[in-house]
């Protein structure tokens, strides 16, 4: 199983600051918010927990903690709900260091949702944010491994059509990707040959981020026919898009349902409902929230913290998985108001199972973009 590590920037807010009270009241504080949904009210977390102390001391309590930014108050009720400082503190305090196990039931469907042998990588990662988001009624999220820093190991170019041919790059590990390329018409098949043969001797060897940077250069020098010149300078002209393989069209995210998350209360108004329909739509800009917790273990990004102010709604829950030397995230993405201590535990554990097919199948050995 996952060995689970906190990764957090020194300055992430510890609560040190806090009282044993104050952080019995702030916990029960989040955890009736999380279940209800509702704003706390002093009486309801004097009654309900047991704190042992009177409702009135519970309430300067908790007005003590929103002075300090612990606890917000909104105007349309008398109670009170967590800010993202408060999450912070629970997860870093009171949740971190008692990451659950998962139920038997709960493994027993991971592993029967994910388990298919030989299946691409794509396809794992796929059903494990489907099966994620199910477990979690979150937004199960995932991105395949990048490829920037691969090796090129090999590369063919197949004359498929007229108009048409087929690039194979395969890279370190044995992932590999295909990519149309469109050509403005009939080639003779030397040319195409040719072409192939100079690409292959110039860049086997490089990572594909090298070979956007340097193409130009590194086949400068080519001695090839007027044909062959002019078949050239469209990897040249096209290498930022033809030796970025993030994964097709979406960038190699890999999103669960979205329904799930949307019967939650935070997204009953519209624009709530079309904050959540926009980031799904923004695989770039989920993309870009995922690859940057590569190779950071699990990691939990509350709020204000993502640093897009479009994910300032929401919390990101992640964890990293190797395949060979590439590396890839899984998680959710949900509300701020979540059960912290149970997707920590799933995400986990999904990362550490997604690692252990990846590599022990063989997964994802060929893929087609």
């Amino acid at each position: 199983m996952a060995k689970f590590m906190s990764r957090f920037d020194l300055n992430a807010m510890t609560g040190h600051d806090l009282t044993e009270r104050e952080r019995q009241v702030l916990e029960a504080v989040i955890e009736s918010y999380v279940a209800t949904a509702e704003p706390a009210g002093s009486r309801t977390i004097a009654k309900r927990y047991q704190l042992g102390v009177s409702a009135a001391t519970v309430r300067n309590t908790m007005s003590d903690l929103e002075d300090r930014g612990y606890l917000s108050h909104p105007h349309t009720s008398a109670g009170r709900v967590p800010t993202d400082r408060a999450y912070r503190v629970y997860v870093n305090g009171l949740v971190w260091p008692a990451v659950s196990e998962l139920t038997r039931s709960e493994h027993d469907e991971l592993r029967r949702s994910l388990i298919n042998d030989r299946s691409p990588i794509e396809q794992i990662l796929q059903r494990a944010a489907q099966v994620l988001g199910v477990l979690t009624h979150e937004l199960g999220v995932a991105v395949s491994p990048s490829l920037d820093h691969a090796v090129l190991e090999r590369l063919e170019l197949v004359q498929v059509s007229v108009e048409r041919l087929l690039l194979v790059l395969v890279v370190s590990g044995g992932l590999a990707r295909t990519i149309f390329v469109e050509v403005p018409g009939a080639l003779p098949h030397e040319a195409v040959s040719t072409v192939g043969a100079v690409l292959s001797e110039r860049l086997q060897g490089l990572t594909l981020q090298e070979i956007r940077s340097t193409l130009r250069e590194r086949v400068r020098d080519s001695n090839v026919g007027a044909e062959s010149t002019e078949l050239l300078n469209i990897f040249v002209e096209e290498a930022d898009h033809l030796f970025d393989v993030a994964g097709g069209d979406d960038g190699g995210v890999m999103l669960g349902s979205a329904q799930v998350l949307a019967g939650q209360p935070e997204f009953n108004s519209n624009r709530q409902m079309r904050t959540l329909l926009e980031l799904t739509e923004r695989r770039d800009l989920l993309r870009q929230a995922l690859l940057a917790r590569r190779g950071r273990g699990l990691t939990v990004s509350i709020g204000g913290e993502n640093l897009d102010p479009k994910l300032s709604a929401f919390t990101l829950v992640t964890s990293s998985y190797r395949y060979g030397s590439l590396s890839g995230v899984i998680g959710v993405l949900g509300p701020t108001r979540m059960p912290y201590q149970k997707i920590l535990a799933l995400v986990g554990h999904t990362s550490s199972l997604v690692d252990d097919l990846i590599n022990d199948t063989g997964g994802g050995a060929q893929h087609g973009a």
